[in-house]
């Protein structure tokens, strides 16, 4: 218990544990609509997409978070275009863009060479090096993220469970859809200092599916799905500092064991509650 309380002491691992659960309390809200909404890839390919800029950003020398954030923007409108104006399938080009963004990373990588262990920390996570400026641009993007969910619960409410019955009662349901994609690009960038950008997507995922194996209320598996990613955030953060291991790696674990108790704990009572079908958000 004491060497647990003296991690605390290290300025960087007190960075790491609030970053870490800002990113673990985004993807956890946002994980909840994107989950009920079949648009997990969609954050899949925004999070390889983003490896792209991060390269672009380390051989430019811009703070690579920047350029990330720029790509997984322009990603979403690219997405946008090409669905509106049925170039190709939204699959085929979440493929293309997922496509871009890994080859270009690797053509970056492959020709500077020299920052093989940076682009490692940012494809796998590195929690433990979170600066000041990363700890800022979390918490930023965080506070954004937080203040459009609360905004605009209802509408994402709406559009989650009836799209067409919120689109009849005067939602702007494209506009929406276009801000909600945003969102999911600024909640996966927030996360790739914490899991990497190969892994943020479990973070995306797993707390929402674990939450709906034994909720089936929309608020209660949003809250339960939220106190899952900090969890698991903080567990994970505790063992490496402990242990020594792969941060992002052990957080991904520990979200995935909990999943299987979650779903232990449904087969256990019997019950079938997904997928947080109370549509009066009770």
């Amino acid at each position: 218990m004491t060497e647990l309380f003296a991690l605390f002491d290290y300025p960087f691992f007190v960075r790491a544990f609030i970053g870490g659960i800002c990113a673990a309390l985004l993807c956890s809200l946002m994980g909840v609509f994107v989950v009920l909404r079949r648009s997990s890839l969609v954050g899949e390919g925004l999070a390889h997409l983003s490896f792209g800029g991060i390269a672009l950003g380390l051989v430019l020398s811009i703070y690579p978070m920047y350029i990330a954030l720029i790509f997984s923007m322009v990603g979403i409108l690219a997405l946008y275009v090409m669905q509106r104006k049925k170039l190709v399938y939204y699959e085929v080009g979440i493929g293309i863009v997922f496509s871009f963004g890994l080859a270009l990373g690797a053509i970056l990588s492959s020709a500077s060479g020299g920052f093989n262990v940076d682009i490692m920390s940012y494809l796998f996570g590195s929690i433990v090096t979170i600066g000041p400026q990363d700890v800022l641009f979390i918490v930023v993007l965080a506070a954004v993220v937080l203040a459009f969910i609360l905004v605009f619960y209802k509408e994402l409410f709406h559009l989650t469970f009836d799209a067409e019955g919120a689109r009849l009662s005067g939602v702007p349901v494209g506009t929406f859809e276009v801000i909600f994609n945003l969102i999911i690009a600024l909640t996966v960038v927030v996360s790739i200092k914490v899991v990497g950008s190969l892994l943020v997507t479990s973070l995306l995922i797993i707390p929402a599916a674990s939450a709906m194996q034994i909720s089936s209320s929309f608020r209660w598996t949003t809250a339960i799905a939220a106190v899952i990613g900090i969890s698991s955030v903080i567990l994970g953060l505790v063992l490496s500092g402990l242990y020594d291991l792969a941060t992002g790696g052990l957080i991904v674990m520990v979200s995935i064991a909990i999943f299987l108790l979650c779903l232990f704990l449904r087969r256990f009572r019997s019950e079938d509650p997904m997928p947080a079908a109370d549509t009066e958000g009770r």
